[in-house]
């Protein structure tokens, strides 16, 4: 059967303090990091997560891979969430597709229905699986915008 978790994009922790984060890891030659392009490019599914939009993300490029940090800010959020009950460490791991609706379909008939999806206007975006009881973290799959 075929998987879409083969092709690793990138590793993504939960922080408190990013900005304190980014310090350690440009001290120790890691970096330089960047924005995130704002969340509000995606529409997600399911739309209650009011603590989305303030989630601020940064990454770096580690070679063929990124990594990622997110600081949880106000509002509810499963970052929040994972941040409370878990502390600070690695929220999810990111895979690449070509197509992230078949991608979902796919991960579906492995048994990991969509927990999580945010899409962006030309279809393009990620959805995440809830996966973090059977294998530590999340699973999540991303389709980067047409032309990228």
């Amino acid at each position: 059967m075929e998987t879409p978790f083969r092709r690793l994009h990138h590793i993504c922790i939960v922080v408190r303090d990013i900005e304190r984060a980014v310090r350690f890891y440009e001290s120790v030659g890691i970096g330089p990091w960047q924005d995130y392009p704002p969340l509000s490019q995606y529409t997600f599914d399911p739309p209650d997560h009011d603590g989305l939009l303030n989630l601020k993300y940064k990454f770096v490029g580690l070679g063929d891979m990124q990594l990622q940090m997110v600081e949880p800010g106000e509002g509810d959020s499963p970052q929040r969430r994972f941040l409370e009950e878990r502390g600070e460490g690695v929220f999810h791991l990111g895979f690449l597709v070509d197509d992230v609706a078949a991608a979902t379909d796919s991960a579906g008939q492995l048994g990991l229905p969509p927990w999580l999806t945010g899409r962006r206007e030309d279809s393009s975006g990620f959805t995440f699986f809830e996966t973090a009881e059977s294998a530590g973290v999340h699973l999540e799959i991303r389709q980067s915008p047409r032309g990228k």
